[in-house]
């Protein structure tokens, strides 16, 4: 057995012996990664070369994105430039507006104080004759009754004066204002001042020699249309009116 195991080994039937020469990993990777490399190259030129030859130039594409990036910048900081400067308008013309309604409002009053003084002056250029034709002791001139701009509210004005006999002598009592008016279909009648307001009864209280300037407010339901308007005055310690004078609301 011994003799046909050698005559095996050395025969034309043994096997086949290689021999390699031994290579370090190292060595082998310092051949395997220029290799690596230099493909990598390869295949990143052909890439490139393709999309040059389909009309795609990096270099170009890199400069446009970075173009594109820096208009982006800018507009967004003109977009924010711009925002302030319309919130800053947009204040400056909640002011302006708000000023032009104030002066709007100051105009018309002193526009209606206007007409309120050339109506007094004609009156008082006419005080004397209009006594003289007055034999009354007291009288109710330029009765008004406006409507307010609220719902509901209204003033009331007149100019009380004292006939040429009783200058001299003050006039003391109270006004009271009756005010006939519709509520729901139904007639109603409204008394001012209030009889639970001591405050109210105080603002309509009388005390003057010559004349006296009344200029009243009062407020009803909104609701309520008022059709007429009663001015009574008495004098203090009379439960009669001394003087009563109507006007009508259309």
């Amino acid at each position: 057995m011994r003799l046909r195991k050698i005559e095996r080994r050395f025969s034309i039937s043994a096997q086949r012996l290689s021999v390699r020469p031994h290579i370090p990993w190292y060595i082998r990777w310092l051949i395997a990664i220029p290799v690596i490399l230099a493909l990598g190259g390869v295949v990143w030129w052909a890439y490139d070369s393709g999309l040059e030859f389909a009309g795609f130039h990096r270099g170009q594409a890199v400069k446009e994105l970075e173009d594109l990036r820096e208009n982006v910048s800018a507009l967004r900081d003109e977009n924010a430039k711009l925002s302030g400067q319309a919130a800053f308008f947009e204040r400056q013309a909640q002011m302006d507006h708000a000023s032009n309604q104030e002066v709007a409002k100051q105009i018309k009053a002193l526009s209606d104080e206007n007409i309120r003084l050339k109506e007094n002056l004609s009156f008082f250029q006419n005080l004397p004759l209009a006594q003289g034709e007055n034999d009354s002791d007291l009288s109710i001139s330029r009765l008004k009754v406006e409507r307010d701009s609220l719902p509901g509210e209204y003033y009331c004005r007149l100019i009380l004066v004292q006939s040429v006999k009783q200058r001299g002598k003050a006039f003391q009592g109270n006004m009271q204002l009756i005010v006939n008016a519709v509520q729901d279909g139904k007639k109603v009648v409204l008394q001012f001042p209030l009889e639970s307001a001591p405050q109210e009864q105080a603002a309509y209280q009388l005390n003057f020699k010559y004349y006296q300037v009344i200029d009243r407010a009062f407020k009803v339901s909104p609701d309520i249309e008022i059709e007429s308007v009663q001015v009574r005055v008495f004098e203090k310690g009379v439960r009669e009116p001394k003087v009563v004078q109507s006007i009508g609301l259309s």
